[in-house]
């Protein structure tokens, strides 16, 4: 009784550490330089924990572990059943179903083609290569983070990831608004907001890029985002059933069905909120408790990850992403040019 106890405090404790640099994060996020630079509070808890794991993690007591555990499969699961509450289904509607097909192309293609390239090409750990290839289609950091929820990988490999979706991420969302004011896209409003909603990595990203667009760019773009984002739940279930057909885990593990059941509540979320039956005020205050649950698990990621683990993964998950982020350029100008 006492070592349950024990472990119920020691949890507790672990919590609100990760809680107070999710806070420190949050903050941190606002200063001028990071807010213009679309840096959310999740990619900053990441790096803030990857700092504390590789400087002065020896120094705090290690009953802290079981918090960070914590953070990163419940909180995390909780981040990702609260993201539908950004989400409706009348937002399908909205963008039509050229637009739901576009989406459903770029996570499709995206994922299988950078699997294949990862794995049959660049010779890099499978892990490695689900989690960059389902940042780079889907949702970046977050999909990331519900891809280990499943995958079941070690920590380090998704801050790897993470890393490198957020740097490829970040030059998009400087150069595709400069190259549509060059007109090298060649395409109108409505087309360059799909544009940018398929193919930039965060939500922030997209976000940071429309809006230097215009409105009418912007509202494509989120909408946009927003479907890819709805993919992330079937992408979850469908990756689940692979992992266990293929053998992926151990064979012990083979024979259970792991149901990303987050994943569900996730679209429960989402049809709660399309009856828009909650004031706006209270949807901003699930929101912020949203970002706040994703930033702590992001800060529990970068805890458990060292410098020499991220060493160890060499160059190939930079080349991936580069390749990843080349190949959404070209897969993204030819599908919305097919679809619109």
């Amino acid at each position: 009784m006492k070592t349950n106890n024990k472990i119920i405090i020691n949890t507790f404790i672990g919590i609100i550490f990760v809680g107070i640099i999710a806070y420190l994060s949050t903050i941190i996020s606002k200063f001028q330089f990071f807010d213009e630079l679309g840096i959310s509070p999740l990619i900053v808890g990441i790096f803030l924990g990857m700092i504390y794991a590789n400087t002065i993690r020896l120094k705090f007591p290690s009953y802290f572990k079981e918090g960070i555990i914590f953070a990163t499969k419940y909180i995390l699961r909780l981040g990702i059943i609260l993201y539908g509450f950004r989400l409706t289904f009348q937002n399908l509607e909205e963008i039509g179903i050229n637009g739901i097909l576009l989406a459903f192309c770029i996570v499709f293609f995206t994922f299988i083609f950078g699997y294949i390239v990862g794995v049959k090409l660049l010779k890099m750990d499978k892990e490695l290569a689900i989690l960059c290839s389902a940042g780079s289609s889907i949702c970046g950091a977050a999909a990331v983070m519900a891809t280990q929820s499943v995958l079941r990988n070690e920590s380090y490999k998704s801050a790897v990831a993470v890393s490198f979706v957020v740097i490829f991420g970040t030059i998009g969302m400087f150069l595709f608004p400069l190259l549509d004011r060059l007109n090298i896209f060649g395409f109108t409003s409505n087309e360059i907001g799909l544009y940018l909603g398929a193919i930039l990595h965060e939500v922030a990203h997209v976000v940071g890029a429309s809006n230097a667009l215009g409105t009418v760019v912007a509202n494509n773009a989120i909408i946009e985002k927003m479907i890819r984002v709805i993919f992330l739940v079937p992408f979850l279930i469908v990756l689940s059933f692979w992992l266990i057909k293929t053998g992926f885990h151990t064979k012990k593990e083979k024979s259970k069905v792991v149901i990303p059941w987050f994943a569900l509540f996730f679209i429960v979320a989402i049809g709660f909120n399309s009856l828009e039956l909650l004031e706006k005020s209270t949807i901003d205050t699930i929101n912020f408790i949203d970002n706040f649950a994703l930033t702590m698990a992001m800060c529990a990621l970068g805890m458990e990850t060292s410098f020499d683990k991220f060493k160890n993964s060499g160059m190939k998950p930079f080349y991936l992403s580069l390749i990843l982020f080349i190949w959404l350029i070209i897969l993204g100008y030819i599908l919305v040019k097919l679809f619109f």
